[in-house]
This record gives structure tokens, sequence and C-alpha cells, in this order.
């Protein structure tokens, strides 16, 4: 299933889809520039500021109608090497906005793992499965360090623009490999630090292509494929590194 060329591919976008109304969520952030900080300063990563996790009081945001054009998940969900009957997880899940989707795909021979460490995120995600008649996700309740995956097992991983909040990312990126099945594949997707597409988001809910590979290569992974088609963000195909 894992590609075998390292490339960069620019997509066409696909159509739009249906979603809930907008909730804007207010996101804290503070930020200093690298060269002020030390491996040692708490809060940072190999010279970046982890950002403040989300809140489930702004699942709204998630289900937000701009959503479509702002990042074209369509396109995004046409890039990812899924296909039925495989489990597949949704890290950092949220109201379920991708786990849905995957779902959908999978079809109902295969799993989706939706993983949060909020329980009230999962409620929410739960909620609207059961409203779009979706029966092939469940939840899983993770905790900073630890997704609570099967090990070996999972075929495809999808983070959306979620690493960037993980407060342990080495323990979450071992655990995440070693989840991973043989063949399997991570999909990451964060909003571009690069230039202004993204100039929406606070700048600590975005990652450069230069930091997400001096953070991921070193953990064990190695890159299948980048795609810079997409409106906002940067997607990156890892595997474990062979």
């Amino acid at each position: 299933m894992a590609r075998t060329l390292v490339r960069t591919v620019n997509r066409p976008f696909g159509r739009p889809a249906a979603v809930a109304a907008a909730v804007v969520a207010a996101l804290a952030f503070g930020f200093a520039p690298a060269a002020a900080q030390t491996a040692d300063d708490p809060g940072v990563y190999k010279g970046r500021k982890i950002a403040d996790v989300m809140s489930f009081r702004g699942a709204g945001w998630l289900e937000r109608a701009s959503r479509i054009q702002e990042e074209n998940p369509d396109a995004l969900m046409a890039a990812l090497p899924i296909e039925e009957g495989m489990l597949v997880v949704d890290i950092g899940c949220g109201s379920g906005y991708y786990a849905r989707r995957m779902a959908a795909v999978v079809g109902p021979e295969g799993s989706v793992l939706c993983n949060d460490i909020q329980p009230q995120m999962l409620r929410i995600a739960e909620e609207l499965a059961r409203r779009e008649g979706v029966t092939n996700v469940s939840t899983v309740l993770g905790t900073e360090d630890d997704p609570k995956l099967p090990e070996g097992e999972v075929d495809l991983m999808l983070l959306v623009d979620v690493y960037h909040e993980f407060s342990e990312p080495e323990a979450m990126l071992e655990a995440m490999r070693e989840a991973l099945s043989p063949d399997g594949v991570i999909a990451l997707a964060e909003f571009r630090l690069e230039g202004r597409t993204a100039a929406h988001i606070k700048i600590d809910h975005r990652m450069s292509i230069d930091q997400v590979m001096k953070e991921w290569i070193p953990a064990g992974y190695e890159l299948v494929e980048r795609i810079d088609s997409l409106p906002t963000q940067h997607l990156f195909l890892f595997r474990a590194a062979r």
C-alpha cells in the first residue's frame, strides 16, 4: 500500500461537500523566535513552541462551512492511500469531521477509530456520526503520550492540524509508529507556516516543511510523498523507516 518514491505532487482539487454551520473558536497563543529559545524551555520542542490544545468548546469551528474553500477536504481525501476494508485512525479527531469521511471510503468491511484526548470531543464525534448514520466509527480516548492504538494493525493514520498541539511529541511519534501495520502510512496535514495562505491561523498552529522534517525523520519515519496543492496546508505521507 505504501508508495515507494518520495516526490512532491500538485493535485487538482475535488468537489465541495456540505458541512454544518460555523462556530469560530478563539485559540490563545504566544510565540517567541526560535533563536531566543533553548531545547530546555518549557513548552518548546526543537525550537518550536507547542500550541495550546483546542478545547471541545470550539468543536463547531471544525464543522464550519468555510472549511470547504479554506482547506478543500475532498482534495485531501483524494490524496490519501485509503481503501475499502482498512483499519484507519483519525488522530486528534475532534468532531470527527474527517473520521466520517474516511468511514465512507473504508466501507462496512473497514473500521475507523476516532481518537482524541478530550472525552467531550469524542461524545460530539459520536453524536455527529449517529446523526449521519455512520456505523463503522468507534472512539478511542488517548492520553497526551499514548494514543492507545492496537500495535502493528493500523493501515492509515490521519492527523489534520493537530500534531503541533502534542505536548509529548516524541512519545506520540513512537507510539504511532508502533501502531502501524507493515505497510501502514501516516498522513500529516498542517497549516503552512511559509507564505500567507494560512495567515488567518495563529502562528503556533502552523508548521513549516523544515520543522516537520526535523521532528519526524529522527523519530524513525521516512517521507513517502509531500503534496503541496492544498489551499492552506502541507500534506505529508510518512511510513516507518526501513
